[in-house]
């Protein structure tokens, strides 16, 4: 019963980390999708900030940039979510196992 609760606990704090990244990777990706829409609205060339420079890039250049960054971070998100259905499998499992033994 005790390694149960803490195989749940270690469960709840991976599933909570997991949470975390696809969230970040969600705001990431958000801005990357708003960015993309604004670059396509654009009827000159655009900049991009590296570090403290500021560089003139082409609209094009910038688009594939943009859109490679939207499929990684999609590609993230959809890696994490897989990874998480399993966890939460396993937590729902050992959950009504606990529950069951405390009856």
């Amino acid at each position: 019963m005790e390694n149960k609760l803490q195989e749940m606990q270690l469960l709840e704090q991976n599933i909570q980390n997991m949470i975390y990244q696809k969230q970040v990777f969600q705001m990431e990706l958000s801005e990357t999708t708003s960015a993309l829409s604004e670059v396509n609205k654009s009827k000159t060339d655009v900049f991009k900030i590296i570090g403290q420079l500021m560089i003139k890039k082409s609209k094009e250049e910038i688009k594939k940039e943009l859109k490679d960054k939207e499929k990684i971070l999609k590609l993230r998100i959809e890696a994490i979510e897989k990874q998480e259905v399993p966890l939460r499998e396993k937590l729902n499992t050992l959950k009504e196992e606990v529950f069951k033994q405390k009856k």
